[in-house]
């Protein structure tokens, strides 16, 4: 790659900038801890959401939802698990006016077996009704479509925290008994390793990329870069359902022109308005409207697009609504640290080429008819997946149709992708689709488990971190 060095004038922007920058990124990964008052309710946080048609099942679409970022496996006693008191939500749009056509809402409940022991097994947990697992989750499902709410099934299992050796020996085995039959779609509920990957150290540390250490005012030796979310874990909603239950009419598609094709996919969280504490101790009770608190669907767009006085108002807002924030994905300010900080020269604005990859999905391949302009995961289930062994990380930059930003697979390197989208250097932006601008990277490809390769079926996502031995420990003394 061929490195630029910096300006005189790139220097002086740069400090000038500094105030700006560092308000602008939030204290987190990428759809992690994105908002200021979403970063101080963790279990409400949705951090990812993924969209694909299902690689070894290619008639049904998986949507995949994680909350509570960067989430420790040695976290008993009180391992972490989902919100009792958090409503969660799926929410698919068949028509591309950005309202919900189909929502599936989740619901939690935690049972204390044994309240006299500290405990969170008093034994070898071997299934998922082990009397020796103390603290166990269930949870119902409901399915909202045309004004009619149907519960689709209640009391189903969340697996446990994958404790260690002694607690947890055969956990894929429990893990797999998590994942139900439920008229005609699979469910999971659980932890899982955190399938997004990023250098967290480097990107918050005034954007910086360790490929182009040598290309900053402060310099430093150029570097592979590291995942800042490797051996956290986090908690997985998913579903997969038949296409016919998420198109228009309930009817098959005949292929990827078909206008019903396109779907538009967010995950939300939300909260009811008053929050009782108790003098006594007792558990909080919660009252009032259920209130909207976190956001999810194109990665990056609150994190880094969204300025931070708008970061919580996004996640308060309705996608309908988001004409309101277009002024900022037309003007992105990270292309414009992009340009300072590395010297390179971007699109010029207004960016219609980001425009159609976060807002209105892409001509020809999935923006849907008289679409309404919306922060949305939109995803064509008629294109066919690629084998699993074949996906490219790059995605539809790597001429993958059913890549990024066509949906997102586990596999899709978002920040690359779209690092390089916002230097321009993608094919919608021919002029300035040249190195470095189509090479930007921050130096990490893949995921930190199974050599960067996901599960083969549903839920796909790769077994949780152990608490009992996990990447970061110090070995003592």
């Amino acid at each position: 790659m061929t490195r630029k060095r910096l300006t005189f004038a790139a220097v002086v922007a740069i400090m000038a900038l500094i105030a700006t920058l560092t308000a602008l990124l939030p204290s987190g990964a990428s759809s992690h801890r994105e908002a200021p008052t979403i970063s101080d309710d963790p279990v409400a946080d949705n951090t990812d959401t993924y969209a694909f048609v299902s690689p070894d099942r290619p008639d049904t679409v998986t949507i995949a939802a994680n909350w509570i970022p960067l989430e420790g496996p040695a976290g008993g006693p009180n391992f972490h698990k989902f919100g009792d008191d958090v409503r969660y939500r799926i929410y698919v749009d068949n028509n591309g006016d950005a309202i919900q056509d189909v929502t599936y809402e989740w619901r939690f409940r935690t049972i204390v077996r044994n309240p006299n022991t500290f405990l969170y097994n008093t034994g070898q947990v071997t299934s998922l009704d082990d009397p020796d697992l103390n603290i166990r989750q269930t949870y119902s499902v409901a399915r909202i479509k045309g004004g009619k709410r149907t519960v689709l099934a209640s009391g189903l299992p969340v697996p446990p925290a994958n404790v260690g050796p002694r607690s947890t020996p055969n956990y894929d085995q429990l893990a797999a008994a998590g994942v139900k039959e439920v008229g005609g779609s699979r469910m999971f509920a659980g932890p899982r390793d955190d399938a997004f990957f990023v250098d967290l150290g480097s990107v918050f540390d005034l954007l910086g990329l360790r490929p182009l250490n040598q290309a900053h005012a402060i310099k430093l030796p150029a570097d592979n870069g590291r995942d800042g979310v490797g051996g956290y874990n986090t908690h997985t909603i998913a579903i997969q359902v038949p296409i016919t239950d998420l198109t228009s009419d309930g009817k098959a598609l005949t292929g990827p022109k078909d206008p019903r094709a396109v779907i538009g996919v967010w995950a939300t969280s939300d909260r009811q308005q008053v929050r009782v504490l108790s003098a006594k101790g007792n558990k909080p009770q919660s009252k009032g409207n259920w209130v909207q608190v976190s956001r999810l669907g194109m990665p990056l767009v609150n994190e880094v697009v969204i300025p931070l006085g708008q970061k919580d108002t996004f996640n308060a807002s309705r996608p309908r609504y988001d004409a309101k924030f277009g002024k900022y994905v037309l003007d992105p300010e990270p292309a414009r640290l992009i340009n300072a900080l590395y010297g390179l020269k971007v699109p010029p604005a207004p960016r219609n080429d980001m425009a159609a990859i976060f807002l209105t999905g892409i001509p020809g391949l999935n923006q849907p008819p008289n679409v309404r302009p919306a922060e949305l995961l939109r995803l064509n289930m008629a294109v066919p997946p690629t084998p699993v062994d074949q996906q490219d990380r790059l995605g539809l930059l790597a001429g993958q149709n059913d890549g990024f930003p066509n949906g997102r697979r586990l596999v899709d390197d978002v920040t690359d992708i779209e690092l390089r989208a916002l230097a321009g250097g993608t094919p919608f932006t021919p002029d300035f689709n040249v190195a470095p601008n189509n090479a930007l990277t921050d130096g990490v490809d893949r995921n930190d488990t199974n050599d960067g390769k996901f599960m083969a079926q549903f839920p796909y996502l790769n077994t949780p971190h152990q608490g009992y031995d996990h990447p970061g420990e110090r070995v003592g003394p």
